[in-house]
């Protein structure tokens, strides 16, 4: 079945919509008539082109994130201090309680909605991690990361304990904490022998 086409004009008024609104009310509270009400179309309009509340939501911050390619991250030729850049900013987002409540409630959306799950994945995580993956492989190049280091496994090892931290509220979301991870990886990832070649 064909998905039916969007005019582009109603489909930017919806996503600007939703994103005013979601900086004025949480997220729970936000309903899909008022989104139609703020972009001046009627919810059908919007029940046609996404079916869920978490749909409008999560394609508005995607397209107010730009395109993939805008994601690369600077290369200053110092690893570290650009990851410490890049994870100092994750910590700050998931800090911000707004921010923070909003990632919750449609992280809990994905749970029940594996079609959601998939373009969260697909369409938000996956151009950001793979943005940091690409700079590690810059930092290979330069002799900054040991050529047997896993890149994704690596990229996991960076971003896995502030998702890990965020989810269970274990602890502060902190620039110090950021800067810690980014030590620890740049000690796993140090070029010179390789864990698997130290190993007895």
């Amino acid at each position: 079945m064909t998905a039916p086409r969007r005019n582009e004009r109603s489909r930017r008024a919806i996503l600007a919509a939703a994103l005013e609104l979601l900086s004025e009310t949480s997220y729970p509270d936000l309903t899909i008539e008022a989104i139609a009400a703020r972009a001046g179309v009627g919810k059908q309009t919007i029940y046609r082109w996404w079916r869920s509340k978490g749909m409008v939501i999560l394609e508005a911050l995607v397209d107010s994130a730009g395109e993939p390619g805008d994601m690369a991250l600077p290369d200053t030729g110092d690893l570290r201090a650009d990851l410490r850049t890049v994870l100092r900013a994750t910590v700050a987002e998931f800090a911000d309680p707004r921010l923070s409540a909003t990632t919750r409630a449609i992280t809990i959306e994905t749970l029940a909605d594996d079609d959601l799950a998939e373009q969260v994945r697909d369409q938000l995580l996956r151009p950001q991690l793979s943005a940091v993956r690409e700079r590690l492989r810059a930092g290979r190049r330069a002799g900054q990361v040991h050529e047997s280091v896993d890149l994704d496994l690596a990229v996991e090892l960076l971003f896995g304990p502030i998702y890990h931290r965020w989810l269970l509220r274990n602890g502060p979301l902190t620039e110090a904490y950021a800067d810690d991870l980014v030590d620890l990886a740049m000690a796993a990832m140090a070029p010179g022998r390789s864990r698997l070649e130290a190993a007895p």
